[in-house]
């Protein structure tokens, strides 16, 4: 279960809107959020209606403005809950369809290029539980929601090319 709050201005000011559960167009309750309180459960955010455009990932704390979650901008149309599972596993690939060198990961890693050599990711397959993957070290950049699924080319993930800096678990605490 979970419970993130949204607010239409900085600071935890103006209207505000609740929510349990997955909300596919928030457009009706708030215009706007410039702020947003996590009070259980990992969420992401997202730019349009329907889960689509920029994504935010944001767990248990208090956002004061959209700039703590690397927002782009007041935007946000869309929400979802991360189910946290157990353990995390990925396998990660160096071309598309599976191909060329795979790596595991079982815990999060803030460089792959410092720790595996390489920043491209043209593959994947999520094993176990659920990840964001970043598309700049130390967890900076565009961000990707990524389910137990495969993923055969970066496009099936959302992204506009295969630069990958950082992966961290979905977990309710760090």
């Amino acid at each position: 279960m979970g419970k993130i709050t949204l607010y239409e201005d900085r600071g935890f000011q103006g209207r505000l809107y609740e929510c349990s559960s997955d909300h596919s167009n928030l457009q009706p309750h708030v215009s706007r959020c410039n702020s947003v309180r996590v009070d259980s459960g990992c969420w992401m955010l997202y730019e349009r209606p329907s889960y689509q455009g920029h994504q935010y990932f944001v767990r248990r704390g208090d956002y004061p403005d959209y700039q703590q979650w690397m927002g782009l901008s007041d935007s946000v149309r869309s929400c979802r809950l991360i189910p946290h599972d157990g353990s995390h596993r990925i396998r990660l690939y160096e071309r598309e369809d599976y191909r060329g060198q795979m790596t595991e990961l079982t815990e999060d890693c803030s460089s792959l290029q410092d720790r595996f050599h390489f920043n491209e990711i043209y593959s994947l397959h999520v094993l176990e539980g659920s990840w964001v993957l970043y598309e700049l070290p130390n967890y900076r950049g565009r961000q990707y929601l990524l389910r137990p699924a495969d993923y055969r080319r970066y496009h099936d993930w959302g992204a506009v090319d295969a630069r990958v800096g950082s992966l961290r678990r979905v977990m309710d605490f760090y």
